[in-house]
């Protein structure tokens, strides 16, 4: 007998991260009891689903709190299609010791991807290049650029989305320094990093890429004295969370050094404030928090649901499991 199943999350969500290959897979394999429900309704399911043992989310979870499972008492399991898990997971998910897994790896490879493009835009100078193309209307090269081939890129924090830019590095003949209060000096040398002080891989590198998380403790770690010390020419990247940078800082040496140059993808307040220099600056590549999953990308972190799920339904041991560490440290 199959066990019995449902999705609760928005239905905007569902079609995003579930779709029509995803949703096949998972109707071979479990009972599904109920077309998708959305959070809200929740108040008004009653005792109908109190059988349910497995629960497929997304985007838009409801928190999973004492009043949560009084509706799904028999709940055995939750595959969350997507990453940071904060906002719905409370204690009584620990209490029950309720199973739940992230897509955060799937939805991480499109960061990576974006990340990893920039670097080698921002290695080559691209952005610099077209301005002073359009500007001259002529092919004019910007000199020197650190390139692709021994050149040094910096990577502040070593998390999941960090390692995959640094998977993807290795294709690259660059050396990867990296800032991780949490890395060990085995562990760096294992991963054929060089590690190094905050100070550090700011002054070294030519491309430095942040993929810190948003915590208390790092809210505006990287300041204005950590851009004063880049090189010539060097570019910041940010695809993790504005308040991590002290963002007046940030601007007040981009506006004072020119040769630097920042990507952001993130930025604080989000999006800025219309009269925030950043959307003038000639020396800032802003986009709208788009490193993530878009559109179709979403699917692959429903595909990592499916993998799951039948981890679960063979008994074998489940390889995205959410910890309370990890719970904590996603914002």
């Amino acid at each position: 007998m199959k066990p019995k199943a449902l999705y609760l999350l928005p239905t905007a969500s569902y079609h995003k991260i579930y779709g029509p290959d995803e949703q096949r897979d998972i109707a071979t394999r479990v009972e599904l009891v109920s077309d998708v429900i959305a959070p809200e309704a929740i108040p008004t399911l009653g005792d109908r689903f109190h059988e349910v043992e497995i629960m497929f989310s997304g985007w838009g979870m409801a928190a999973m709190d004492a009043q949560f499972f009084a509706y799904f008492p028999n709940l055995k399991v939750l595959f969350y299609g997507g990453g940071a898990v904060n906002r719905f997971i409370t204690d009584e998910v620990w209490r029950r010791n309720l199973p739940v897994t992230t897509s955060n790896t799937a939805n991480g490879v499109p960061v990576a991807e974006y990340t990893v493009s920039q670097i080698h835009l921002c290695l080559k100078q691209a952005y610099q290049a077209n301005q002073i193309l359009k500007r001259e209307r002529r092919f004019i090269r910007p000199t020197p650029v650190a390139g692709a081939y021994g050149s040094t890129v910096g990577i502040i924090s070593l998390g999941a989305i960090g390692r995959l830019v640094l998977e993807r590095l290795r294709l690259s003949v660059v050396k990867v320094v990296t800032y991780d209060p949490f890395l060990s000096p085995t562990r760096a040398a294992e991963l054929g990093v060089t590690l190094l002080s905050l100070d550090e891989v700011f002054a070294q590198s030519d491309v430095i890429t942040c993929h810190t998380p948003w915590l208390p403790e790092t809210v505006g770690m990287i300041t204005g004295a950590h851009f004063r010390q880049m090189k010539s020419g060097a570019a910041f990247i940010n695809t993790a969370r504005g308040a991590v940078v002290n963002e007046p800082e940030m601007i007040e040496v981009l506006q004072q050094r020119p040769d630097l140059f920042a990507v952001l993808d993130v930025t604080w307040p989000e999006p800025p404030p219309p009269e925030s220099p950043l959307y003038d600056l000639p020396n800032v590549f802003l986009t709208p928090h788009i490193a993530g999953s878009m559109d179709t990308e979403c699917r692959r972190m429903g595909r990592l649901v499916v993998e799951e799920l039948d981890r679960w339904l063979a008994g074998q041991p489940l390889k995205h499991l959410v910890t309370p560490e990890y719970a904590r440290a996603f914002l």
